[in-house]
């Protein structure tokens, strides 16, 4: 018995952890923030001003993690709400470009952006959608004649 226990301290036997397969989207080569994962951090406190004893504001950051390079791109939110996410993911797609895939929690914001972006893909794809659109630019597009230079508008 003393010498098993001398033993297994000196020379202890090597666990082989089982290792998960990635996702496809962290093995295929794409360009950066093609696949993105989102997650919230925080609340943070912020001063509402720099003067002494302001009061302080609750902020929250969103972080998105370019699943191929793992590059991130941090945006201050200022709550958890649905349309706080929707703009914070349209400021995102103005400056990285639109993602192929985004990986998210079931967050509430996440569930309810999810929502929201179904409901308007279904309207833009919509025949009466398309029909009102036609008319519109049918009606109501005037083209204004090219000035010649320097005589202004």
């Amino acid at each position: 018995m003393k010498n098993w226990v001398r033993c297994c301290r000196t020379n202890p036997p090597l666990v082989e952890y089982l290792m998960g397969d990635l996702p496809e989207a962290r093995i295929i080569e794409s360009c950066p923030f093609t696949n993105v994962g989102i997650d919230y951090s925080g609340p943070f406190y912020i001063k509402e001003r720099r003067d002494r004893n302001r009061r302080k504001v609750k902020i929250y950051v969103t972080i998105f993690v370019c699943l191929t390079t793992k590059a991130a791109y941090i945006e201050l939110v200022s709550d958890l709400t649905t349309d706080a996410f929707i703009a914070t993911l349209r400021r995102f797609i103005s400056q990285r470009g639109y993602c192929a895939t985004i990986h998210s929690e079931n967050g509430t914001n996440f569930v309810g952006a999810n929502n929201e972006l179904k409901k308007l893909r279904i309207l833009l794809q919509s025949d009466d959608h398309k029909e009102w659109v036609q008319v519109f630019l049918a009606n109501n597009t005037q083209f204004q004649k090219k000035s010649a230079a320097g005589c202004g508008s």
